[in-house]
């Protein structure tokens, strides 16, 4: 309905030019939005206000012109309020008709072309090898996976990437707590320093490579022994981690190592190509990107007096692959903890020829695990923490995943593993989907009871569809569209969340006012067709977002 209420707009400026009532024949940017008072009728249009300059007239006289030539038949009555503001009223009949649209396009329906002929990246998760998932993770794989869905849907054509930081300090430390537990199955006494990684899976991998290599380990350079306890130690964890995201319903396109940038070389010729555009400086016997020079801070460490590289030096080169392999736009999901990297990875993108604008970091803030209304502690290295797997196993993959997307990723998040478990409309993962799962009872039992068929369903009469809970209903459901291409134009996925929180309101409410299965067959069947639709678009909304819609709960 905004669509055309724009094309009304445009095509009353375009009269106004013929007729010389305006000066410039170039209509300014406008905006067309929902009213947010119902008395100032259903869409409103600034038109008069952004173009008073550039026709050097009224704004009041500007919405006076445009509404004298507007003359669409879906539309009720028009009205001037404030400044300039031109509010459309449509008629109650031009609302029933634009349910044809959901079923014509079925899943496809809220699709658009928004990234149509681009290609985009979106990498995600991305966890050190050094330990099972945990929560946090777990909003980032929501994140991540739903914020690829709502690309695709918006056109663009997709990757999912894991990048597995195989390479570096973490691997060592994680090498040298395996090797150490190995050392205490051989019954040899150790010291075990605090920074090195605690949890019991450690002790479990030791016991692995006892089985494996029995004492042999120990007749080898420690060095080497400590390299083939972090290469099993990773590997090990890299399949659990891959394992436990598949059974969150997240699937990665491509899994891209760190160690493979140094293999190739890919690390020392990009340092290289940055040097000879002197962008890369030593001083005290390090080598410095000049980061300074595109808006960061201070310039940064790529490689160590020592010679050993920093992190920097990879994740630079990692981001110039990315762009080699024909990507258009990336779009990184980080941990809240990363927000300094931003400005960093932006200057080696620029300093690149590349635009930073087509780089897009999602910061996703943490999460607070409450169960039984007290707080869940979480680490890595105490081993005090609930994996993502325990925490899946125990509310579900439906409930984490919404939960996650429940609220924006750049706030905190309380996960209240009691409420994310209740069978009812507290839950509001259950609240969503019990509207589907209520609709297909709905529809089984008017094919079963009252021997509706499909196309009794299909063909009914929509001005039947009169009141003004239905109009709303209708409304809300267009609205899935905007949900929809605001989710890919911003990156976030939890817009579609909302939407279908207040699509479920909408649906309750209605339900509670009306019954849909009547006496009179041509009424049930009208109501029939809009509730079949609003389970379309439900469905539509909960796939984007990773989450089932049953039938039956």
């Amino acid at each position: 309905m905004k669509s055309l209420i724009r094309e009304a707009v445009v095509k009353a400026w375009d009269k106004a030019c013929s007729m010389e009532l305006f000066s410039s024949a170039d209509i300014p940017v406008f905006d067309v939005s929902d009213t947010k008072n119902k008395d100032h009728g259903d869409i409103a249009a600034n038109i008069a206000m952004v173009s008073a300059k550039v026709l050097k007239k009224a704004p009041l006289k500007i919405a006076e012109i445009l509404t004298e030539l507007i003359d669409e038949d879906f539309i009720e009555k028009i009205e001037i309020a404030g400044p300039g503001f031109i509010n459309f009223f449509i008629r109650k009949s031009s609302f029933p008709p634009m349910l044809g649209e959901i079923f014509e396009k079925g899943e496809n329906f809220g699709s658009n072309e928004y990234g149509l002929g681009k290609k985009i990246m979106v990498e995600f998760v991305s966890a050190n090898p050094t330990g099972p998932l945990h929560i946090g993770h777990g909003r980032g794989a929501a994140v991540g996976d739903a914020t690829a869905s709502v690309l695709k849907k918006c056109g663009y054509e997709v990757t999912r990437e894991y990048y597995i930081n195989d390479s570096g300090r973490q691997i060592k430390t994680l090498g040298n707590s395996v090797y150490l537990r190995y050392l205490e199955l051989m019954g040899k006494e150790i010291d075990f320093p605090q920074d090195h990684y605690q949890g019991d899976y450690i002790s479990d991998i030791a016991k692995e490579l006892e089985n494996k290599y029995g004492r042999s380990l120990l007749e080898n350079d420690e060095n080497e022994s400590v390299s083939i306890c972090a290469k099993y130690a990773a590997d090990s964890i890299l399949k659990g981690i891959e394992e436990d995201l598949n059974a969150f319903n997240v699937i990665f396109d491509n899994w891209y190592s760190e160690q493979s940038l140094y293999d190739s070389n890919k690390v020392f010729s990009t340092i290289e190509f940055f040097e000879n555009k002197n962008l890369i400086y030593e001083k005290d016997g390090a080598k410095w990107f000049r980061t300074t020079d595109y808006g960061d801070e201070k310039d940064r460490v790529v490689v160590r007096s020592n010679g050993d590289t920093t992190y920097f030096a990879s994740d630079i080169s990692y981001h110039m692959d990315k762009f080699q392999r024909g990507f258009n736009e990336l779009v990184d999901v980080w941990g809240a903890d990363h927000h300094g990297y931003i400005n960093r990875i932006k200057a080696c993108i620029e300093a690149s020829g590349h635009d930073s604008s087509d780089f897009h970091v999602i910061l996703v803030q943490l999460v607070t695990l409450l169960r039984s209304g007290k707080l869940v502690q979480m680490s890595t290295r105490s081993g005090e923490f609930d994996t993502l797997k325990e925490v899946v196993d125990e509310v579900g993959v439906d409930a984490a995943r919404f939960f996650f997307l429940m609220r924006s990723y750049d706030s905190g998040l309380d996960f209240d593993l009691d409420l994310a478990k209740k069978k009812s409309s507290e839950n509001p993962v259950y609240y969503v989907q019990y509207v589907h799962a209520r609709i297909s009872s709905i529809i089984e039992k008017a094919e079963k009871d009252f021997s509706y068929t499909e196309n009794d369903i299909m063909g009914a009469d929509l001005s039947l569809l009169d009141k003004d809970e239905e109009i709303e209903l209708i409304k809300t459901l267009m609205k899935y569209k905007e949900a929809v291409l605001n989710a890919g134009k911003e990156k976030q996925p939890h817009r579609v969340t909302f939407y279908l929180m207040e699509l479920a309101g909408s649906f309750h409410s209605y339900y509670n006012m009306h019954k849909v299965l009547t006496e009179d067959k041509g009424l049930s069947c009208s109501r029939l067709y809009l509730v079949k639709a609003v389970k379309e678009v439900v469905k539509n909304g909960l796939n984007l977002l990773g989450v089932s819609a049953p039938e039956k709960m």
